[in-house]
């Protein structure tokens, strides 16, 4: 469709070409997803309003939130909006908490996609000529490939190594010095440990630019990062239901926060307990509409990502600050709300902990029971060291976050590394 042509460079427009740009855009998409999507047509007429009622974009507030469980009972095609012989590709997530989530995507939606990596890309210092290492996984999970055809349309080459295979990895870095990486912050960790375990130094590769995406991270470990690599770790956010990886990107020269790409992807911030939109600069659930998708429209889509929209600064574009957790990722033990980036922060200031951990919840009898798992460096193996870091880590948790733990300090490599998204809580209250 022409009226999404020319999307290279409009990051750079101006505040009125981009609300001016949004309100037609997003006249369009919900006008595509009532008349295609029988789901999206009922749920506009449930609530009363229909796509003519967007006058302007304050308006869209009227119209009815998106849920993960409504992609789950439409399950496959349900909410497609073109012909299953229209569509491009399709990308599925693993479905391990119930029925995957499918989307779809158009020839078009694959080149609005890929000029939102290319954008990520520029604005992390990558230009066209720059070897990409992309070591997100490729498949049904959006993240690989979405990365590469990104980096593709930025001019880039591109290194489709996919997730694990550790050694592999190291070696084609080694031998073919690509610039830039494509990594959960995780894996990259793991990354620096297997580089250390070979005797070579993760500062002496050719690593400049690491872009970071699908799971949350914090400002602890992206220093430890860029400090173990001596590269610029960048944010690089994205969920499969409103694109996948590039619905925004982070500047490298700010370090600032995530750019969203609003001409593509509209945000909005709402209390997550009412629904109520909030005003610029207050936290709350992250928000999507697509002003641009052909195959797999979604409208006002909750997140759970927990965050707030901040001022544009090298684009005129709003930036979200940095997600400090989802809202089913919250652990409530005994009244008190815990984030596992809250753990993470206290662990990645510890210089005698590694930044590897995990939490487990219980319920031995009545009340839970949170155990967090660090693991401690070489000079603080042996076990009176670690019983030590045991009881300070328990103490400053119970100061900071205001909840009593257990914790348990393991060996060097006593937890297991991840190979792609890192799982950082294991809730076993409810298994028998």
């Amino acid at each position: 469709m022409t009226m999404f042509s020319g999307i290279n460079g409009f990051e750079y427009a101006g505040r009125d070409e981009i609300e001016a740009t949004q309100l037609q855009r997003m006249k369009w998409s919900l006008r595509h997803a009532y008349d295609n999507v029988p789901f999206y047509k009922k749920a506009f007429d449930d609530r009363g309003v229909h796509p003519d009622d967007l006058h302007s974009l304050r308006d869209l507030a009227k119209f009815p939130f998106t849920v993960k469980k409504d992609l789950r009972d439409n399950y496959p095609f349900g909410l497609f909006a073109v012909p299953r012989e229209k569509l491009s590709r399709i990308h599925a997530s693993s479905g391990t908490t119930g029925k995957p989530t499918v989307v779809g995507y158009t020839t078009q939606d694959i080149d609005v996609w890929s000029e939102a990596i290319a954008r990520c890309i520029r604005a992390a210092g990558g230009h066209a000529g720059d070897m990409v290492h992309v070591a997100f996984g490729y498949g049904l999970f959006t993240g690989g490939l979405g990365a590469h055809y990104g980096a593709e349309r930025c001019g880039c080459a591109v290194v489709p190594a996919s997730g694990g295979a550790t050694e592999a990895q190291i070696q084609l870095i080694q031998d073919f010095k690509p610039r830039i990486i494509m990594v959960t912050p995780s894996y990259m960790l793991s990354l620096a440990d297997s580089f250390e375990r070979m005797g070579i130094d993760p500062r002496t590769t050719s690593l400049e630019i690491a872009m970071h995406g699908a799971e949350p991270w914090t400002e602890e470990m992206r220093h430890e990062i860029e400090q173990r690599f001596a590269l610029k770790a960048v944010d690089l956010y994205g969920l499969s239901e409103v694109m996948g990886p590039g619905v925004g990107g982070e500047f490298a020269e700010t370090q600032d926060g995530l750019t969203i790409w609003e001409d593509l992807f509209y945000p909005e911030i709402i209390n997550p307990e009412t629904g109520e939109v909030m005003p610029d600069g207050e936290e709350g659930e992250l928000v999507f509409t697509s002003l641009c998708k052909e195959a797999f429209p979604i409208i006002r889509y909750r997140t759970r990502d927990l965050t707030r929209l901040l001022p544009g600064s090298l684009s005129k574009m709003r930036r979200i600050a940095r997600i400090f957790g989802r809202s089913d990722d919250m652990m409530i033990i005994r009244g008190v709300n815990v984030f596992p980036t809250q753990i993470e922060e206290i662990i990645c200031r510890d210089a005698r902990l590694t930044p590897h951990y995990f939490c487990e919840i219980r319920r031995p009898k009545v009340m839970d029971e949170l155990t967090v798992v660090a693991e401690a460096k070489g000079d603080f193996s042996d076990d009176d060291s670690r019983a030590h870091l045991a009881a300070e880590l328990k103490k400053l948790i119970k100061n900071l976050c205001g909840v009593t733990t257990k914790v348990d300090v393991r060996e060097p490599g006593g937890i297991p590394r991840s190979a792609g998204k890192a799982k950082r809580v294991f809730d076993y209250r409810n298994l028998k």
